[in-house]
């Protein structure tokens, strides 16, 4: 009889210590210290800025900061993968910016629904977030319109070189744009052509575009890839200072374009800014704290007459 109750005490004890052995291994997979950032790609300046702010924010806060991207800003289905992987390994937090706006909205509710907030960067998802972080891209579009018309004045054609179909801040950028020409001139917008954000197909279709409308007076760039693309095609092409160009971001390249006077003016966003804010608000809003809806990260014209000056520079992290 001893030895039964003996036995039935053991039992006893071995699964109340199995069952604190589990709660303490769920404990742990939720207390994660983890933020993954997931770009549309890694392979480009831009988002190894972006890389940087967030790493830096990693580096304060004392969180491990993983920094993911696809090959490139198409591969949608990777991306998806991404973000399905970092719900898998219960992180603390993620950082998106995501490729399309609609594709993403199933996975990053999947992360919501197990806990893990996700804060947006760079381009709008069609559904609300924790919180939304970017530069306001319809105004960057609008000034870089203005930007255009100052130089090219208001007639004649230009062409809109444009990137990913369905990024959001494709979108809102072409929109900035186009709605601003309309209103204030008489020119006729050709495109917009999509690059896929590659360099070498900008390029290409930059020189299709130039060859095919030698009356062309001005063309717009709205990505990194595709503004250095276009420059290239453009200087190739024997029309640097005859056409008005404007390009988008602040890579190397498109500042020597810019002091070399193949393009007159780019947009500078803050990627610094996305990665540093987007973590530092993804680890408020995983520990409960009020974080806002949205954050303006800013854009500045970088432009032939002020390349030099304290406050470009500062702009372009020189």
């Amino acid at each position: 009889m001893k030895k039964k109750r003996f036995f039935t005490a053991l039992v006893v004890l071995l699964a109340v210590i199995l069952s604190i052995s589990l709660l303490c291994s769920w404990g742990t997979k939720k207390k994660s210290n983890e933020i993954t950032v997931i770009v549309k790609t890694s392979n480009s300046s831009y988002w190894q800025v972006v890389n940087k702010g967030a790493k830096q924010a990693g580096k304060e806060t004392r969180a491990k900061v993983k920094f993911l991207g696809p090959a490139a800003e198409t591969e949608i289905n990777e991306q998806v993968a991404m973000v399905e992987n970092a719900i898998n390994r219960g992180v603390k937090a993620i950082v998106l910016a995501p490729c399309d706006s609609k594709a993403l909205v199933p996975v990053v509710k999947k992360a919501e629904a197990a806990g893990i907030p996700v804060v947006v960067i760079d381009s709008a998802l069609s559904y609300e977030t924790v919180s939304f972080l970017t530069t306001d891209n319809v105004a960057a579009g609008e000034m870089a319109a203005k930007e255009l018309v100052k130089n090219a004045g208001k007639s004649g054609k230009v062409a809109l070189m444009s990137y990913v179909p369905g990024a959001g801040s494709a979108i809102d950028r072409e929109k900035g744009f186009t709605d601003y020409i309309k209103a204030n001139t008489n020119m006729k917008i050709i495109g917009p052509y999509y690059s896929q954000a590659d360099m070498a197909t900008a390029l290409n279709q930059t020189t299709d575009v130039l060859s095919a409308n030698p009356d062309l007076v001005a063309i717009f760039g709205a990505n990194e890839p595709t503004a250095i693309g276009m420059a290239r095609a453009i200087e190739e092409a024997g029309k640097k200072g005859k056409i008005t160009a404007i390009g988008f971001d602040g890579a190397p390249q498109l500042q020597d374009f810019v002091e070399d006077g193949v393009l007159q003016a780019i947009m500078v966003q803050s990627p610094y800014n996305m990665g540093y804010l987007g973590v530092k608000t993804a680890i408020d809003a995983a520990e409960g704290k009020s974080v806002k809806k949205f954050v303006d990260t800013g854009v500045f014209a970088v432009t032939t007459d002020n390349i030099k000056s304290a406050e470009a520079q500062k702009a372009l992290g020189n």
